[in-house]
């Protein structure tokens, strides 16, 4: 049986993986880095990642819809609404990720957790994309482990610098 995906919603899916996963686990070590409350660190954690995956779907929505406007072959025939979903739902599933230590463990274990299982996160999706699109799936994986980790890095050295004490 052969699964035929729109391209777009490829995009969707991957492009809320990977930002998902940055986003938030650069968000909770940044906040795990200047606070050592537990609930504060979750609760701007879970209020990252639910407002950061509403905006991206709704920018998911937007921008597709204005390529579709734009578009005169009729090649850009995806669902709109489906691509906003599927952008919503797989950047809140790999945000929720680096979030799950926090809950389970609490700061500042949890920050050290998190960045492992986003770096996890961040070369599996990697290697998935890259055997989907049939290019180099180790070279994916390793350029997603990458920004990942500059991302987590920046999050880090801003969080410890403006440490709340």
């Amino acid at each position: 049986m052969k699964i035929n995906l729109h391209e777009d919603y490829i995009r969707s899916a991957f492009f809320g993986l990977q930002d998902g996963l940055v986003s938030t686990t650069g968000v909770v070590v940044g906040i795990s880095a200047g606070v050592s409350d537990k609930s504060i660190v979750l609760l701007a954690s879970i209020v990252a990642v639910t407002v950061e995956a509403t905006s991206m779907a709704a920018g998911q929505y937007s921008s597709e819809k204005a390529v579709h406007q734009m578009d005169r072959t009729g090649r850009h025939n995806d669902n709109l609404i489906v691509g906003a979903l599927i952008m919503f739902v797989s950047y809140l599933g790999a945000g929720m990720i680096p979030v799950i230590p926090v809950i389970l463990v609490g700061p500042p274990q949890s920050a050290i957790i998190s960045v492992i299982l986003a770096f996890i996160g961040l070369f599996t999706v990697g290697y998935v994309k890259g055997l989907i699109i049939k290019e180099k799936p180790l070279r994916n994986a390793f350029e997603l482990f990458i920004i990942g980790g500059i991302a987590t890095t920046i999050g880090l050295v801003v969080g410890y610098f403006l440490k709340i004490h």
